[in-house]
């Protein structure tokens, strides 16, 4: 049996066949189909797994998972990464699914290592990313009796995941690992977790892989209402100041391609959420970069100005509204969402469309047509890009965060993949990274999970063995998981950590200066020295703090072949230098905007005479 399924409501039927093909044993000769041969519970589950397409998991075995890796030992399709921390498996597992688009794979034994999954399982749950988490459990004899390391995975898991399964009959792995892979990837992708009893892995059956996936009451809709379409593209055309809002919903449905085409063909200014970084080309002159708490003023001003904004896979987050009564007060809104539930749950729009938002953009460019009637619009936009520009002061002795990032971007390969903890770090590489391409952009988003960064990074770079992996971490986030340098060691996995190190947790005290009179609420880290941490690790690495040092450590760095870590020292301050710029205060609306230290938009714009909008 299953459990009964959690956020997705319904049951499966998987209808099964005999197989006929024969296969070829290790001396040649034809032996039985694996259908008709009697094999251990552990072997099936691996037979499952690389039938269902999987290349690379991140386990940490355990009492009763272990069963499961001696089995693995013997597969020649999939790899197995040992991550040092259960979480950072769960990271890394992420970190491959969103650099990809593949379903990552992780586990972990039952109870403490179930349980330090969470963390990963739910940081794909809040930005939509495909995983599947398998956990061992003890002997289902003992379910229910607080048997050591017991933990109950299912019910701990169940708000966090897309569906959930306990076996309790070997007969059903095959099915069950099959219909996991088809959810977590299909509709909106999320995560799924199978726990699986250890005498279910011990016990031995013939099993039957030849199995069809049949939901009849799983049949997420892909296809726009052609009708809202038709709307959506009336509503457009009347519009005087359109602008497209994008988020991650573009990366995840692969519709990059068909967003820049409908820009190109519209002429419509384009800003993009944390999450849909990448989709759209930073530099285009259409684009608006970032929006939100941190993002450009330029994209947050034309937003709350436009009188149709077009928000396609998005779920209005409250770090892009702020204030949600007073968020574009003067918009009529078009949303394209594949998840039902998005559609007016945070903002009431005039016309919804649920759909796949890669299917509903190649409807639109078939009826699109140049807005020439916007060009006001479009000019009034790059005047305000002009007047409020991303930009950082350059300090004559001490090194500046933001400028380490803007020359590793110059220095880095077009295509490198970024990842980055969760800090003033992750919104500085957000606002300063010119992004071309989608996927290459690793980002904790919705949760916010800090310890993100170096492990998704490893996952990144064990899928794209070939590519520039370059992990931006702050270092509050960099401790959470460091004993995954490790694992880039023995596993030799050459990713690229920079340590933007300010012996603080930056943001947060960042807030208390805002916020709090500066008084520090143990946001004080002390100074860690993480090149002699790298070294004791046998990780190549260096420390710097110096200005002039800046350009010459990061070449070295990318030049070198291995894993790397160099430790960027600069110190924390209280003024608008050491905070990240410009700044939303929460519930508040773009007006109240801190263009620096002191000075709010509206306050900027009340001195030159000009009243706000």
């Amino acid at each position: 049996m299953t459990y009964p399924p959690n956020s997705v409501s319904f049951y499966c039927n998987m209808k099964i066949k005999q197989a006929k093909t024969k296969t070829q044993g290790s001396s040649g000769k034809s032996k039985p189909p694996a259908e008709n041969r009697i094999m251990k519970g552990r072997d099936i589950i691996v037979r499952a797994l690389e039938n269902a397409g999987v290349e690379v998991i991140f386990g940490y075995p355990g009492g009763t998972s272990m069963e499961i890796h001696q089995g693995l030992t013997l597969s020649k399709q999939i790899r197995m990464v040992l991550p040092r921390h259960e979480q950072g498996g769960a990271f890394a597992a992420g970190g491959y699914a969103r650099s990809t688009g593949k379903v990552g794979v992780c586990m972990a034994t039952s109870g403490p290592g179930a349980v330090n999954l969470l963390t990963g399982i739910m940081d794909a749950k809040m930005d939509s990313i495909p995983l599947v988490a398998i956990t061992g459990q003890v002997p289902s004899t003992v379910l229910g009796s607080d048997a050591f390391q017991e933990t109950d995975i299912v019910g701990a898991t169940f708000p966090l995941v897309k569906h959930s399964y306990l076996i309790q009959n070997i007969n059903e792995i095959p099915r069950v690992i099959q219909e996991a892979f088809v959810i977590a990837s299909t509709g909106r992708p999320g995560p799924v977790v199978i726990d699986i009893p250890k005498n279910i892995q011990q016990q031995e059956a013939i099993p039957d892989f030849d199995i069809k996936f049949d939901c009849p009451s799983y049949k997420p809709n892909l296809t726009p209402s052609s009708m809202q379409i038709k709307k959506a593209m009336h509503a457009i055309k009347e519009s005087k100041r359109p602008l497209i809002y994008a988020g991650g919903g573009i990366i995840v449905s692969g519709a990059s391609k068909e967003l820049r085409a409908f820009v190109k063909k519209t002429g419509i200014p384009i800003t993009t959420t944390v999450m849909g970084l990448g989709a759209y080309p930073s530099e285009d002159p259409l684009s608006l970069r970032m929006l939100g708490m941190h993002g450009a003023v330029y994209a947050n001003i034309a937003i709350n100005h436009a009188d149709l904004v077009i928000a396609l896979g998005v779920r209005f987050d409250d770090r892009v509204t702020g204030k949600l009564a007073e968020f574009c007060k003067g918009a009529k809104f078009i949303q394209v969402d594949i998840d039902p539930s998005e559609i007016n749950k945070n903002r009431i729009v005039d016309i919804p469309i649920q759909g796949d938002v890669k299917r509903a953009l190649a409807k639109m460019n078939e009826l699109a047509e140049s807005k020439k009637d916007i060009k006001p619009w479009v000019k009034q936009i790059q005047g305000w890009k002009k007047e409020f520009p991303l930009q950082y002061q350059m300090h004559k002795k001490d090194i500046v965060p933001q400028h380490v990032i803007v020359e590793l971007n110059k220095l880095a390969e077009k295509n490198a993949i970024v990842s980055v903890g969760v800090g003033q770090h992750q919104m500085w590489a957000a606002q300063f990274w010119n992004f071309e391409e989608p996927r290459n952009w690793l980002s904790s988003s919705g949760l916010g999970a800090m310890g993100f960064g170096l492990p998704a990074a490893m996952g990144a770079q064990v899928a794209h063995p070939n590519r520039q992996v370059i992990n931006i971490e702050g270092d509050g986030s960099f401790l959470m998981n460091i004993q995954e340098l490790q694992t880039l060691k023995i596993e030799k996995i050459p990713v690229k950590n920079v340590i933007l190190n300010n012996a603080h947790l930056g943001m947060v005290a960042q807030w208390e200066d805002r916020f709090y009179k500066s008084l520090r609420g143990h946001t004080y880290l002390g100074d860690a020295h993480f090149a002699e941490i790298a070294h004791a690790f046998g990780i190549k690495s260096e420390s710097i703090n110096k200005p002039e040092e800046v350009v010459p450590a990061l070449k070295r760095m990318l030049k070198h072949k291995g894993p790397y870590v160099l430790d960027v020292k600069y110190p924390y301050n209280d003024k608008s230098m050491g905070h990240v710029m410009p700044m939303i205060p929460s519930n508040h609306t773009y007006l109240d905007t801190f263009l620096d230290a002191k000075h709010t938009l509206k306050q900027y714009w009340e001195k030159k005479g000009v009243l706000p909008e």
